[in-house]
């Protein structure tokens, strides 16, 4: 079977070892610009600063000027300053986040007003937890009506798709006058950039829903209660639980603006603190750190669903 055939799925083999791939090529991108000097290595790291009173060692100096107090001091018959092709302090090689991601965990913050990685990430998932289950206790419901009875969908949609182009960042100083500046105005920008483009997706999942189910219940003698309990909502359940992790990790996104908002806390704060004293292999660790649990929580979920949804082959 080629491995371009369209529209057809990949054998398992081919398949998982496309996925690993997905990740590797970019790890050997960045240890490729990381560990080859003549790939990208615009500056260069002082080991001696030789005649050259500036320079010190351990800094970081752009290769032009480097090279230009080197042809200096060679010209003036001077010791000439030696360094090493580095890159610049934001882009740490691989083995250094690597060692700041074990740290992280591992060292006591250094000054008494930070926190914990594993503190930052707790705070930020209770963050994201009440937000996505506040919207969705509210959204699923919704969008299903709307979805399903054209009085609702009249009734919220037009202003529905008005409110979704609001960005949710725009209410963060009106959540605070409101919340107060702990956790709660985090938890309503959460819900505010979820909430409405929730609704629209579930109406728009339920819309999708097979006519010919509807036609036999309604042939059937189906009332509207049971239509929309016994055929509705049982028949969009492996789709609409398919949303529901595709919006959860929109619901991640909203995550790093919603931290911004009163007190200092979460995850945002600990790459706001880090990247303030240039701490970028932290910032790198975090960041990764985000990553690998959106994408546990989604594989959790799919093997959830596989369970839940045997009938539903590409769930």
């Amino acid at each position: 079977m080629s491995l371009f055939t369209i529209n057809k799925k990949l054998p398992p083999g081919p398949r998982s070892s496309m996925a690993i791939l997905s990740f590797l090529l970019p790890i050997a991108l960045w240890c490729a610009v990381s560990y080859l000097p003549f790939l990208w290595h615009p500056q260069t790291e002082i080991t001696d600063s030789g005649s050259v009173s500036y320079l010190r060692v351990g800094t970081l100096v752009d290769n032009d000027i480097f090279e230009s107090e080197a042809i200096k001091a060679l010209e003036a018959g001077k010791e000439l300053p030696q360094g090493i092709p580095a890159n610049p302090v934001y882009l740490p090689a691989p083995h250094e986040v690597a060692k700041a991601f074990y740290t992280a965990f591992t060292t006591e913050p250094q000054r008494r007003s930070e926190e914990w990685l594993h503190e930052s990430l707790w705070s930020s998932l209770q963050v994201i937890f009440w937000g996505f289950i506040i919207s969705s206790l509210f959204g699923i419901p919704l969008g299903i009506l709307a979805g399903t009875y054209d009085f609702f969908s009249r009734l919220v949609e037009p202003f529905i798709g008005f409110f979704r182009y609001l960005p949710a960042p725009a209410f963060g100083a009106l959540a605070v006058a409101i919340l107060g500046i702990y956790q709660e105005p985090k938890i309503a920008i959460i819900f505010i950039g979820t909430f409405f483009q929730q609704v629209l997706v579930v109406a728009n999942t339920t819309r999708k829903l097979d006519p010919a189910l509807l036609e036999a219940g309604q042939t059937l003698g189906a009332t509207n209660r049971s239509m929309l309990f016994r055929i509705v909502i049982p028949g969009i359940l492996p789709d609409l639980y398919r949303d529901t992790r595709i919006l959860l990790g929109w619901a991640w996104t909203y995550l790093i603006v919603a931290e911004l908002i009163g007190t200092s806390s979460g995850i945002t704060w600990f790459i706001t603190q880090q990247a303030r004293y240039k701490n970028f292999d932290n910032v790198f660790a975090a960041i990764i750190m985000i990553g690998i649990l959106g994408l546990a929580l989604d594989l959790l979920l799919a093997w959830l669903g596989k369970g839940l949804f045997r009938w539903q082959k590409n769930q």
